[in-house]
C-alpha cells in the first residue's frame, strides 16, 4: 500500500473515463489529474487505498509533446473541461480509444480501431450553459463547480461558451448584486437564486433566459429585462421554480416572464423550437455530423418504419422522416413531446406520431399493438438501455438498430445484451461533441442475424 503524501516517480501509462492519467506504483493503481501519458512525473500521493490511490503531479521530469499552456485561467480549478492542458489530436486519440476499448472490453468486439469525428474548433461551441451561483464576502457571483464538489469557481470568460452566453451571466449578476436578489444557500435551503440557465440558436442566434429558484417570483423583473435587453440576440425569460433539496437544476413549474418561452433553431435543414427542458445536443455542428453518420448508417427507405426512442424534440426523427415511410417518436418528458409535435408541424411533416412514456414501457405497448419497426434509433440517457428496452427490441426483431451514445461503458453493455439477443456490430464510430470535456459521443449500427 502507498504511503499519504511520500513522493514517487512514475510514468503515465493510461487514461480514465474522466480523462485523469493513470499510472502504476507498487502494483498500485494511480489516478492523477492534468497527466498526459508517455510523461515521466514525480507524483505526491493525496489518497492510499490497498488497491487504488490519487495523487497530484510535483515535477514534469519527461514532457509529453502533446503538453501545452492552458489557455483557460480558471482550468487547474474548474470542473468544466479536462484537457486544456494537452493539444487536440491527443484529446480526440484518447477519446477513440476509450471507446474502442469499452466495446472491446465489455461489448466482446475485437476492434483495431474506431474512427472519430473530430471537432473544427474547441471555442465557442456550446449552445447551453448552466451556471451555479455563490456567494463570497457579501458579493453575489456566478461560475462552474470545482470537480467533486460544490464549490463555485468563478470564471470571467469561458472559452467553450459564446460571448453572448457569459454576457447573460453577467448581466444577471450585475442585477442581483445592485439589487439584493438572494443567493440560494444548499445547506441552509435558503435564498432565491440558485442557477443561471442559457440556451442559445447558434443558425438562429435567439438567447433563451431561465433563472431557477427558490420561489415563484423575481423582484425588479424590469430592470432584469434592461439589462438582458441589451444582449444581441434576447429573446425570452423563464423562472424556473426549483424549491426542493438536491441536485438537479430545473424544477417542475415554468413561468414565462418575458417572450414567448422557447427559442427556435435550425439543425439539419429542420426549424425546432426548443424550451427549457427540451434535449437538445450542445454542439451544434457536432451534433449535424452525428446525425447524418447516423442516418447513413440507418440505411432507412421509403417503405421503412422507424421508430426513434428517446427522441427529445425529435431532432433525429424529424431528420429520418424524409428517407422513411413513417417514423415514431417516444420521449418521457410532455414538454419535450409537445416541441416534437409543433416542430412537426412547422416543418411541415406529415409522416411522424409522438408519444409521451418511458422508452421501454412504450415499446413494449407498441409491440403488443403489432408495431414492429424496420429501423430502431435509440439516444439514451448516460445510463443506457432498461431491461424493458431491450425486451421490446429483442421482440420487435428490426433489421436494424442505431445506438447514439453519450457513454461507451453502457453502449458497451447494451451492444452484448443485444449481440446475445441475435444482433452483429457492424458499424462503430465516436464523435467529439464535447471538446476540451471528458465526454464522448458515439454511434453504432446492429444488424439482425438471419
Amino acid at each position: 500500500m502507498l504511503i499519504k503524501n511520500q513522493i514517487y516517480e512514475t510514468v503515465i501509462t493510461d487514461y480514465t473515463s474522466e480523462g485523469q492519467g493513470v499510472a502504476h506504483i507498487e502494483g498500485c493503481a494511480v489516478f492523477i489529474p492534468n497527466a498526459i501519458a508517455g510523461e515521466r512525473v514525480t507524483v505526491r500521493i493525496e489518497k492510499a487505498q490497498k488497491t487504488w490511490a490519487a495523487g497530484k503531479i510535483v515535477e514534469i521530469l519527461e514532457r509529453s509533446p502533446h503538453r501545452c499552456n492552458r489557455e483557460c485561467p480558471v482550468a487547474k480549478l474548474c470542473g468544466g473541461c479536462d484537457f486544456w492542458h494537452m493539444d487536440y489530436a491527443e484529446e480526440t486519440r484518447l477519446k477513440a480509444e476509450r471507446v474502442r476499448n469499452c466495446l472491446n472490453r465489455l461489448g466482446g468486439e475485437a476492434l483495431t480501431e474506431i474512427p472519430i469525428l473530430s471537432a473544427p474548433t474547441c471555442h465557442g461551441y456550446r449552445n447551453k450553459a448552466q451556471y451555479p451561483v455563490s456567494q463570497k464576502k457579501g458579493r453575489a457571483y456566478a461560475g462552474f463547480f470545482r470537480a467533486g464538489t460544490h464549490d463555485v469557481v468563478e470564471n470571467k470568460r469561458c472559452l467553450i461558451l459564446p460571448e453572448e452566453t457569459d454576457a447573460v451571466k453577467d448581466a444577471v449578476m450585475d442585477y442581483v448584486n445592485q439589487y439584493r436578489v438572494t443567493v440560494y444557500d444548499e445547506v441552509a435551503h435558503k435564498g432565491l437564486l440558485r442557477h443561471i440557465y442559457v440556451r442559445r440558436g447558434v443558425v438562429s442566434g435567439q438567447v433563451l433566459v431561465c433563472l431557477v429558484c427558490n420561489g415563484d417570483k423575481l423582484p425588479r423583473v424590469e430592470e432584469l429585462l434592461k439589462r438582458l435587453e441589451r444582449i444581441p440576440g434576447f429573446t425570452t425569460l423563464v423562472l424556473s421554480v426549483n424549491t426542493k433539496k438536491g441536485n438537479a437544476v430545473l424544477g417542475d413549474k415554468f413561468i414565462t416572464l418575458h417572450g414567448p418561452g422557447y427559442i427556435e433553431d435550425t439543425l439539419c435543414g429542420l426549424t425546432f423550437r426548443l424550451s427549457p427542458r427540451s434535449f437538445y445536443q450542445v454542439n451544434h455542428h457536432q451534433a449535424q455530423r452525428l446525425y447524418q453518420a447516423a442516418i447513413s448508417q440507418a440505411e432507412i427507405t421509403k417503405e421503412d418504419l422507424v421508430l426513434d426512442l428517446y427522441c427529445g424534440v425529435g431532432t433525429i426523427t424529424l431528420a429520418m422522416a424524409g428517407a422513411a415511410g413513417k417514423v415514431i417518436g417516444v420521449e418521457v418528458i410532455p414538454q419535450a413531446v409537445a416541441d416534437a409535435r409543433d416542430n412537426a408541424r412547422r416543418n411541415g411533416i406529415e409522416n411522424a406520431e409522438f408519444f409521451c412514456g418511458d422508452a421501454g414501457q412504450a415499446a413494449l405497448e407498441l409491440e403488443k399493438n403489432g408495431v414492429h419497426p424496420d429501423v430502431v434509433v435509440v439516444d439514451p440517457p448516460r445510463k443506457g438501455l432498461n431491461a424493458d428496452t431491450i425486451e421490446a427490441l429483442h421482440r420487435m426483431s428490426p433489421r436494424r438498430i442505431v445506438y447514439v451514445s453519450c457513454d461507451p461503458a453502457t453502449l458497451a453493455r447494451d451492444v452484448a445484451l443485444l449481440k446475445a439477443r441475435g444482433y452483429s456490430l457492424k458499424n462503430a464510430m465516436a464523435a467529439d461533441l464535447f471538446p476540451r470535456c471528458s465526454h464522448v459521443e458515439s454511434v453504432v449500427t446492429l444488424v439482425r442475424e438471419c
